[in-house]
């Protein structure tokens, strides 16, 4: 005897459920893993540190590293203005000191007077200007932008090589989303921001591409930093400095960019070079940045000096 159960489907039952899978099947989205607008990174206690990215970045560059320091620093890296996940520019023009401006008045939400900062690039160079602000406990400079008098061939050559990105970047908000995820774009990025094509990993390439076709700042950077002042003279800074120079560095190579902060900064200050990294060495050393930030935090809390 065949019970109801075990009665073979007939064609058209058959069809109808096969259907019906399929639509299911469908119906089922993948998660979207695409990289978010972030204002800002709030993580952490401690004594209070600030992270900076650079130019046409986001905080995104930052999650990794701020994840480790979150154990002993209650962290704050906020996105620049006009760039991915901040306010639009103020102007027409931007500069270094509009920036800290902003970040000044971000400051004084969290109640923080003083903090501990660490800047990548033009991170770096703002840093410096809060430092020079008296916002700074300690100084924290990772291949740091600004190491060029104004005006100078040198910052001509800066600004030549990033209005050269432009059309790059026009055309890859025509295509959106597939330059982000296209993998030949994708090297190109970890490139100019790792030490070699590879070295970046695909989803931080993809954030970082994203932030840069979100970057509403790039002109109004450019056009300000033409009539900036450089940066003063940095034997001055009384802030405890530790200068962290990118052995592969492709976008401002130390060999020119970097001998203004070698040659002007304290002789207090820790001068180190990082092996095995680019840029925005973050994206490809977490682990290394954080304990370079942290002994520098620890440091200024004995008074003395890391090595």
């Amino acid at each position: 005897m065949t019970s109801e159960a075990s009665k073979p489907l007939a064609p058209a039952t058959r069809a109808v459920t096969a259907k019906r899978a399929t639509t299911a099947k469908r119906s089922v989205r993948k998660p979207d893993t695409r990289p978010k607008p972030t204002k800002a990174l709030h993580m952490g206690s401690g004594d209070p540190l600030l992270l900076l990215h650079g130019f046409m970045l986001s905080p995104h560059c930052w999650e990794q590293t701020a994840a480790r320091l979150a154990g002993q620093c209650e962290v704050f890296a906020p996105a620049f203005a006009g760039h991915w996940g901040a306010d639009a520019p103020d102007g027409p023009a931007m500069n270094v000191h509009v920036l800290a401006d902003r970040v000044e008045r971000q400051l004084d939400e969290l109640g923080w007077r003083t903090c501990h900062i660490a800047g990548n690039s033009l991170g770096g160079w703002v840093g410096v200007e809060l430092a020079r602000r008296g916002r700074a406990r300690t100084l924290t400079l990772i291949a740091p932008a600004g190491g060029w008098n104004s005006p100078s061939l040198t910052q001509i050559r800066v600004g030549i090589k990033f209005l050269s990105l432009v059309p790059l970047v026009e055309f890859g908000k025509l295509i959106g989303d597939f330059a982000a995820g296209n993998p030949v774009v994708q090297r190109f990025a970890s490139l100019l921001l790792g030490r070699s094509a590879a070295s970046v990993s695909r989803r931080e390439a993809t954030a970082a591409i994203t932030a840069a076709l979100h970057c509403d700042a790039m002109i109004p950077m450019l056009l300000g930093g033409l009539r900036a002042p450089a940066l003063e003279d940095l034997s001055t800074l009384t802030t405890p400095v530790r200068l962290l120079l990118a052995e592969y560095d492709h976008i401002i190579p130390n060999r020119v960019y970097a001998r203004r902060f070698l040659r002007e900064l304290p002789d207090s200050a820790d001068r180190i070079l990082v092996n095995g990294v680019g840029h925005v060495p973050m994206l490809e050393a977490p682990d290394r940045m954080a304990t370079l930030i942290a002994e520098h935090v620890y440091a200024s809390r004995t008074r003395l000096r890391a090595v």
